[in-house]
């Protein structure tokens, strides 16, 4: 939080990314609203989430371009108003005449076309927050703007929800597509200020490699630092087993409704996801200050250990075991993520560092869906206790390897 106070600069970048935030989650809400009301409601709502999901993949060919791009503040400003333009476009589309799935149709298409545009600007982010906090400082900066980015997505989800009931859905549209002009304007206010003072802030040198070679590079540096490799590896599991742990646990409530339910099966859902996203918000916000001197090494085994307990008491069925454990591997899962972040930030050529974020956040986009989608689907074909087993398992091996 230090930082955000006395860094002018870094908090005009941290309220561009807030803005931004927070209009997405509005606008995705009301398009699930609007497309939960269609006759085919399950087909709508499944090409949302897959318009969703899939630009999350592109962030390695973001980082890829963000590299090969000179002046990134000029390209971050265009990027967003693009998207300030196709969410104006939706705005339109709500407000005619043509038919609802034809208006959906449309509205996922520019909303995958944003997405992938986002995946773009996420690699022109990287190496300007370095450069406007400082290699020591990425850590701290990058958990705080994780962390408000969470409480915002919380808060926005109760916020749309009530919205909704008085704003049209065209409204909505354009409340996000100016989220992103404001977003951009501040982008450019930045890059300003400091192409005025003459600060050497946009790196000069880009990356002039081919695609493939660039990520081999990438991996070529990660593997001179010893052990980072492993780290990557371990966190991409632990976010999986949490991934799948989220998803697992749900399925025991359901299983044992008379000794788990607190009030309601929906009200102990939800208060689970409110231990996860306070866990994930404290340790990206509070984790790099409190836990500096700690290694990488200490709090992934320590999250590790966590995971393995969460498994554990998820096979015992007991609700007041669950719920401390998994806040505390969420919020250690997060403060490790980001000491990786931070060793990446210190290991990696500053030309290909959008590259290798991008490749990061691409193997642990892959792993933990892949995860659940295997240990859910052994719960759904045996028996819930089966998937706890394995996943119990998998953490086991990984701590003893």
């Amino acid at each position: 939080m230090n930082i955000f106070i006395k860094n002018r600069d870094y908090r005009r970048f941290s309220i561009a990314s807030f803005l931004s935030s927070a209009g997405d989650i509005l606008f995705y809400l009301a398009l699930m609203t609007y497309a939960s009301k269609l006759q085919n409601y399950s087909l709508a709502l499944s090409l949302i989430a897959i318009s969703e999901s899939i630009p999350r993949l592109f962030d390695i060919f973001g980082g890829y371009l963000a590299d090969k791009t000179q002046r990134k503040f000029k390209s971050l400003f265009i990027m967003a108003l693009v998207r300030f333009i196709l969410y104006s476009l939706v705005g339109i589309l709500f407000v005619t005449n043509i038919s609802q799935w034809n208006v959906v149709l449309a509205v996922i298409a520019i909303n995958f076309i944003s997405d992938t545009v986002g995946a773009y600007s996420t690699g022109l982010v990287a190496p300007l927050l370095v450069n406007l906090v400082g290699e020591k400082e990425f850590s701290e900066a990058e958990g705080f703007t994780n962390g408000i980015s969470q409480i915002i997505t919380t808060a926005a989800q109760f916020i749309g929800s009530g919205l909704l009931l008085f704003l049209s859905y065209s409204s909505l549209a354009f409340i996000n597509a100016l989220t992103f002009l404001s977003a951009g304007i501040l982008y450019a206010s930045v890059g300003i200020h400091y192409k005025n003072d003459e600060k050497p802030l946009e790196q000069q040198e880009i990356n002039e490699q081919k695609f493939f070679a660039t990520m081999k590079t990438s991996c070529l540096q990660m593997k001179k630092a010893p052990g980072l490799v492993s780290i990557i590896l371990l966190i991409a599991l632990l976010n999986g087993a949490l991934s799948s742990s989220g998803s697992l646990i749900p399925i025991v409530i359901a299983a044992n409704r008379s000794t788990m339910i607190i009030s309601s099966y929906s009200f102990t859902i939800a208060i689970m996801g409110i231990f996860a996203s306070a866990g994930a918000i404290l340790g990206s916000t509070f984790g790099p200050q409190l836990f500096k001197t700690q290694s990488i090494f200490s709090m992934t085994i320590f999250a590790i250990f966590l995971s393995i307990a969460t498994s554990i008491s998820a096979l015992c069925a007991n609700i007041f075991f669950i719920l401390p454990i998994y806040f505390l591997l969420s919020a250690i899962t997060s403060i490790a993520s980001l000491k990786m972040q931070q060793w990446i930030v210190t290991t990696i050529d500053r030309k290909i560092l959008a590259s290798s974020v991008g490749l990061l956040n691409t193997i642990l986009m892959v792993v933990a869906p892949v995860m659940t989608t295997a240990l859910t689907t052994v719960s759904g074909l045996k028996n819930v206790k089966y998937s706890l087993i394995i996943l119990l398992a998998i953490e086991s091996i990984i701590i003893f390897r």
